[in-house]
Parts: structure tokens; C-alpha cells; sequence
């Protein structure tokens, strides 16, 4: 009987899994991984097994799978069914915002759901979704524990002063402050740097749909580029990134905008596909010879480069920077970008490494090293899992 953690990542219309067996030595093996996309409107379910081979790839139609619970169901029937001997011990889950209150994964109980619950205003696009998959795997295995993995909790760290706002301080101490996500990735890359880099200062780009950058000094959080939401920094897939507080009040004030429609511009009709008017992937504009495509690339590439520098400063300077993530780990033409724009800090690129996806793709001489890293929260979420339940 083998026995494993289920990770899962829900999205608003995706419901994502993986499969880590407890080995007899302590580590942790994928064995599965798969999404249930499209729940909804036109869902397909794709497995791949350990081997990254396709082992099931099945389309329904939308009355089969019209929620995460019934896309939970589809997952876990398959998985007792496909791999009998499997024996979850364990189910661990992302949850985008954990708030003021926690800054660690913790066991989900009634009143951590409570407690979420009040705050899922601050990441609407991600914490309902994330509950939803919660409270389904409650339904389908309520004997079974489960963790809550925050993309919050890596930057609870951070100096006092990195997380204010310039508002009356009763406000901080009201909740209202930066919190900072992709937490779970930064940890991952955290964990797995070059040991002659771990200690130094790191600037981590996990630039996908979603984007941020952090400052790591010493495996530690120093800074990110986003705030008190996933809302803030650098533009993305849909989302506004960094925007001054007096354009909010105009839209509410002189263009009328309900607080409703504010939250679908912000959200969904911003970023790329906003300042493109053609899409929100970067794959697509990279191919598109219009001229707001490229506008969008090369705004999307100043605001990085202008938060590199900021964040630079707030490490007191630079040793590496990090791709990852999307964009990061399959664009050579975003990296290089990027690093050119860069250079003034001492970077030395390395166009031939970076075409080929190498790990390093800067000069051996180069002052600051940049490298491609490919991140895994799920393999994050897995060994909080196991720390938490003391597997």
C-alpha cells in the first residue's frame, strides 16, 4: 500500500492535482499529475503519469462537469481506480491569500475556514476557488486531513517597513498592508539554489499569467513587487499591476464606475490583453507584427526592469536574478530582454545558453548571474503537507 499526499490547485475554472508518494528514504516522488480544465463551459480532463506521459486525455460535455466538486469526484474516482493500492494520507492545498493570521500552512479546521472565509475579498480571482476545492475534498474524504499552503506566508518575514503603507498606522494594524504572493514558488526556488548563490542577494522573476518579483537575501523575503492584493506591480495576463489610488477614485468619482465593474476591469480587462486590445498570452503578441502588441511587450518588460532596480535597492544590491514560472522559463526572447535592460547592474548575457534553455544563462564573468529555474509549488505545497501532519 502506498502511501501518498494529494495536492490540489484550483483555479477559477481548472481544478489541478498531483500525486506525491511517501518513499521509505523521506523524500517525496511525483507519481501523477493532471487538470481538470474548462469546468463549466468545456471541460477536459488530462493525466500524465510520473514519466511526464499523457495517460488519459478525455473531453466532456459541460453538464458532466459543472463544478470543482464534480471535477474533485472525476479526479479521485479515477485515482482509486487507475493506482488501487494508492492511500491518501494527506491532501494539501494553495490557497492564494491567508491575511494577517497566518503566516505558516496550517491544518484545515472549521474555524481556519471561518476565518478565510471573511477575507477572500482580497484575492477574488483565487481564495473562493481555493475553498471550493477545500470544502469538496471535505465532502468526498472528511476523514481525511488536509493543509492550507499560503502564497502569502513566505513574505510574513519582511521587515515592518517593507510591508506599511503611508496611511495612519491603525490601518496596518487593521490588516491593511503588503502581504505579497507567489510565496510557494519564491520558497521552491529558495530551496533549490546553486549553493554558491543561496546565501546572496536574489531577485526571483515569476513572470507568467500572473507576475512578481522578490528580493531574497539568505533564502528570505526581503520585498515583492505585489501588495495587499494579487492585484499590484507588474502588468499581467489581464491585471493592471501598479496603478496610482487617485485613477481608482477618477473612475469611481468622474467615469461612474459601480465598485463591480471597477473589480472586472482591474482583474480581467487589464494588462496585456488591455494594452494589446489582442490577448493576454505573451506567446501570442511575441507573433503578431500589430503595433500595440508590441507596446504591451515593451511595457511589460520596462515596469520588470524598473522594479529590478527597486528591488535591487532594497537588497543593497544584486548577485543573481531568477526567471521562472510561464513566461519566464519558456520566453528566451522575454529573458533576454529583460537582461538587456539589465546590463547596467553587471550582467554579462549569455545569448546561446539563454536560446537553449540552459540553467545559467549569463558569462562565466558576468557579475550577476542569471539563471532559469523551473518552479514547483505543488512539490512545495507537498512538503508542507508532510511537516504539518508529521508524515
Amino acid at each position: 500500500m502506498e502511501n501518498s499526499i494529494l495536492v490540489l490547485n484550483a483555479g477559477s475554472s481548472s481544478l489541478k492535482f498531483s500525486v506525491f508518494d511517501l518513499l521509505s528514504d523521506g523524500q517525496l516522488s511525483q507519481s501523477v499529475t493532471g487538470q481538470v480544465e474548462g469546468i463549466g463551459t468545456a471541460p477536459h480532463f488530462k493525466v500524465k503519469n510520473g514519466d511526464a506521459q499523457t495517460i488519459v486525455d478525455i473531453h466532456w460535455q459541460t453538464t458532466d462537469i459543472a463544478n470543482h466538486a464534480h471535477a474533485l469526484q472525476q479526479i479521485t474516482d479515477f485515482l482509486h481506480t487507475t493506482f488501487p493500492q494508492l492511500l491518501l494520507v494527506g491532501a494539501g492545498h494553495r490557497v492564494v491569500h491567508g491575511g494577517a493570521d497566518y503566516a505558516k500552512p496550517v491544518r484545515i479546521t472549521a474555524e481556519v475556514m471561518a476565518k478565510l472565509d471573511t477575507i477572500t475579498q482580497l484575492a477574488p480571482l483565487h481564495n473562493p476557488h481555493n475553498l471550493a476545492a477545500i470544502r469538496a475534498m471535505m465532502e468526498e474524504s472528511p476523514d481525511l486531513p488536509q493543509v492550507a499552503c499560503f502564497d502569502t506566508a513566505f513574505h510574513r518575514q519582511q521587515d515592518t517597513v517593507a510591508k506599511l503603507f503611508g496611511l495612519p498606522y491603525e490601518y496596518y494594524e487593521r490588516g491593511i498592508q503588503r502581504y505579497g504572493f507567489h510565496g510557494l514558488s519564491y520558497e521552491y526556488i529558495a530551496s533549490v539554489l546553486p549553493a554558491d548563490i543561496a546565501t546572496k542577494r536574489v531577485i526571483v522573476a515569476h513572470i507568467g499569467s500572473g507576475a512578481s518579483l522578490c528580493a531574497i537575501h539568505n533564502g528570505h523575503s526581503v520585498a515583492s513587487t505585489m501588495g495587499f492584493t494579487a492585484l499590484d506591480g507588474l502588468l499581467m495576463g489581464t491585471r493592471a499591476g501598479s496603478l496610482d489610488a487617485g485613477v481608482i477614485l477618477y473612475l469611481l468619482q468622474q467615469e461612474g464606475l459601480s465598485p463591480k465593474q471597477l473589480e472586472d476591469l482591474l482583474y480581467k480587462r487589464s494588462g496585456l490583453l488591455g494594452l494589446s486590445g489582442i490577448s493576454n498570452d505573451m506567446r501570442v503578441l511575441l507573433d503578431s507584427n500589430k503595433p500595440r502588441a508590441k507596446l504591451a511587450i515593451d511595457y511589460f518588460v520596462y515596469r520588470v526592469s524598473r522594479e529590478i532596480g527597486s528591488l535591487a535597492a532594497a537588497m543593497g544590491g544584486l548577485d543573481a536574478i531568477v526567471f521562472t514560472a510561464g513566461i519566464g522559463e519558456n520566453s528566451p526572447q522575454i529573458r533576454h530582454l529583460i537582461s538587456q535592460q539589465a546590463t547596467w547592474l553587471g550582467i554579462d548575457f549569455d545569448t546561446t545558453a539563454n536560446e537553449a534553455n540552459a540553467a545559467c544563462i549569463s558569462q562565466t564573468n558576468s557579475r550577476v548571474s542569471v539563471l532559469m529555474l523551473p518552479t514547483n509549488e505543488e512539490l512545495m505545497i507537498a512538503r508542507h503537507t508532510r511537516t504539518v501532519l508529521g508524515l
